[in-house]
């Protein structure tokens, strides 16, 4: 069974950390990125970062310098260590795999075609 599963989320208050963890397990082909999204209540899914096989990182501009993403070597593992939480990074985190579109599209939400069931990350101020 191909699946991603995410967890680490939580209820933090502001200016706390959560580090997000997704475990891909079954998908044999190697995903020219990987990414964490989210999406709040009555809003679009986001790309929060990506991470491509060279290793390269994306951000979005809402979180860079406090967001790092990070993955194992065979794409089975993937991480994202959030610090510095802001309670307008309050969402459902959900990663993604299985890219499926040509170089540069790394945080477009269509071009993923494995997602996991998401996990809560919730910020109080």
């Amino acid at each position: 069974q191909v699946q991603a599963v995410e967890s680490g989320g939580g209820s933090v208050q502001a200016g706390g950390s959560l580090r997000l963890s997704c475990v891909v397990s079954g998908f044999t082909h190697t995903s020219h990125c990987m990414g964490w999204f989210r999406q709040a209540p009555g809003k679009e899914r986001e790309g929060v970062a990506s991470i491509n096989i060279h290793g390269d990182t994306t951000y979005a501009d809402s979180v860079k310098g406090r967001f790092t993403i990070s993955k194992d070597n065979a794409g089975n593992n993937l991480y994202l260590e959030m610090n510095s939480l802001k309670p307008e990074d309050t969402a459902m985190y959900f990663c993604a795999t299985d890219y499926r579109c040509g170089i540069g599209y790394c945080y477009s939400p269509r071009c993923f075609a494995l997602w996991g069931q998401g996990t809560q990350v919730t910020v109080s101020s």
